[in-house]
């Protein structure tokens, strides 16, 4: 998750006036909010093995509140990056509430019922598939660490953990820490060495470990606080963008959960505990806005590609794991160290990991027939258009200012279908969800996937749904029944 943590903040962050320190406070915020994130999901929400981290898909909404701000004077660029923050938790306070209502008003709930296999295989698939531009293209920016990266990791977790039956359990689980080291530290002596003192700036940042300046700006101890930034700023026009993010992210949240049950050994996720997760994640955003985060929250999709590298689905190593987003967000100097893992190589690790994530929601067509030509041309339709139509929106979206396509004149308007639309699953979803249930859809319940799927959905459909998403303790004597 740090690879994420710290692209958003390296991309954000200096388009807002920002320097190394306030790129290490963010970053500090961002972890520290993802440590409270995840706890709150795998003790509250899904209760699946899932952390939370910064999402991408506000990225645009954010990019729009930049440009906004980008003609205003300021004293010092400094003040710009603390206006921008204050604008930007103002949004996340007010679009978090999407979710909220979303979810516990059952809503989203009762949407999923819409779900089916074969809607399940192309919207699973483009959670991974969608993140791309994140694997080879990132790595290719400095390949001689990105592509030993991803060799090493192949051939170490693949193939010599068959050597010996001791060694197996081992790599499968220590083979991604043992790679990064190795790498890392081959990038730290080429550093030294001065490789890279005569190349370009793109290449420095890309491949240089003390490019960040992290180390030396971050601070030894410091503890994420309510409103850090200042007072958050309300404006209208940047909230709807947000809105637009905040829907994107319970797509994608939803289709995380789903892949990581299935790695987990879990049943899928009923509708109730995607109500719930979904209302809690909203409530993730709002803590966001409070504690002055950069962007809101959604299921991270490495993390669930992790499950099934490592083969360790148990939601209390994810619980564990917080303690130590908690550790590096308060003791700074120690996540600075870290973050200065050059991005090249957490992409070689991305090329993997989502690959993982793309391939169980192939795993679903099992549960329907591929024989028959309706079944053929819905999924077709909606892989390829999940594909086709973010791949033209992106391409055609601003960098600097986050412009899309749809530019109709009203901001708010096209920061809403700039960003829903630059999201693949979230095309799947629509595009799959219209056809599958309005395409002679009660004859083909059984080609659907229907009667595999459908008990699932239900709170007492399947014996399992009990035993994988009940809350733990007593804590369902407190909260009401139509969330347990």
């Amino acid at each position: 998750m740090l690879g994420s943590v710290v692209m958003i903040a390296s991309i954000l962050v200096p388009r807002m006036g920002g320097d190394s320190g306030d790129k290490a406070r963010v970053i500090q915020a961002l972890l520290f909010m993802s440590g409270i994130n995840t706890l709150f999901q795998a003790l509250l929400g899904s209760r699946l093995p899932t952390v939370m981290g910064p999402s991408f898909a506000y990225i645009l909404a954010v990019l729009s509140i930049i440009n906004d701000f980008r003609d205003e004077d300021f004293s010092s660029e400094h003040q710009r990056f603390l206006h921008t923050m204050r604008a930007i938790q103002g949004s996340l306070i007010i679009s978090s509430f999407v979710n909220i209502l979303l979810g516990f008003s059952r809503a989203w709930g009762e949407f999923t019922k819409f779900l089916t296999p074969l809607i399940v295989v192309p919207y699973v698939c483009l959670v991974g598939l969608g993140l791309f531009g994140r694997g080879f293209p990132q790595l290719a920016t400095c390949v001689e660490l990105g592509l030993p990266m991803l060799v090493f990791l192949v051939v170490l977790q693949q193939y010599l953990k068959h050597l010996h039956p001791t060694a197996h359990p081992i790599l499968e689980r220590f083979a991604l820490l043992v790679c990064i080291a190795l790498v890392w530290a081959f990038a730290a002596i080429l550093t030294a060495a001065g490789a890279y003192n005569n190349v370009g700036d793109a290449t420095k940042r890309s491949c240089r470990t003390d490019q960040s300046f992290l180390m030396s700006s971050a601070p030894w101890i410091k503890i994420p606080y309510p409103f850090q930034w200042g007072t958050p700023i309300f404006r209208a026009s940047h909230v709807f963008g947000m809105m637009g993010a905040a829907l994107v992210t319970t797509v994608e949240s939803t289709g995380t959960f789903i892949a990581a049950s299935r790695f987990a050994g879990a049943t899928p996720p009923p509708a109730h505990v995607l109500s719930r997760s979904i209302g809690l994640q909203g409530v993730s955003q709002l803590l966001d806005g409070i504690f002055g985060s950069i962007v809101g929250t959604n299921a991270s999709v490495e993390n669930v590609g992790l499950l099934a590298l490592t083969s360790v689905g148990s939601r209390r190593v994810v619980q564990i794991s917080t303690i130590f987003m908690f550790f590096f967000s308060i003791f700074g100097k120690f996540g600075a160290f870290f973050a200065s893992i050059p991005l090249p190589i957490f992409a070689a690790i991305y090329c993997v990991l989502y690959g993982l994530v793309a391939s169980v929601g192939i795993t679903f067509i099992q549960f329907t027939n591929m024989n028959s030509m309706r079944n053929i041309y819905v999924m077709g339709l909606s892989l390829f258009l999940g594909i086709s139509i973010q791949q033209y929106f992106v391409a055609n979206t601003n960098g600097g200012n986050g412009r899309g396509p749809v530019h109709t004149g009203g901001g708010w308007f096209d920061d809403i279908f700039n960003t829903i639309f630059a999201s693949a699953p979230m095309v799947a979803v629509i595009v799959g969800t219209v056809l599958d249930n309005t395409l002679n859809a009660h004859h083909a319940s059984a080609e659907r996937g229907i009667p595999w799927w459908g008990p699932f959905q239900k709170k007492n459909g399947d014996g399992r749904n009990e035993e994988f998403y009940s809350y733990p303790l007593r804590i369902n004597e407190w909260v009401p029944r139509r969330f347990i």
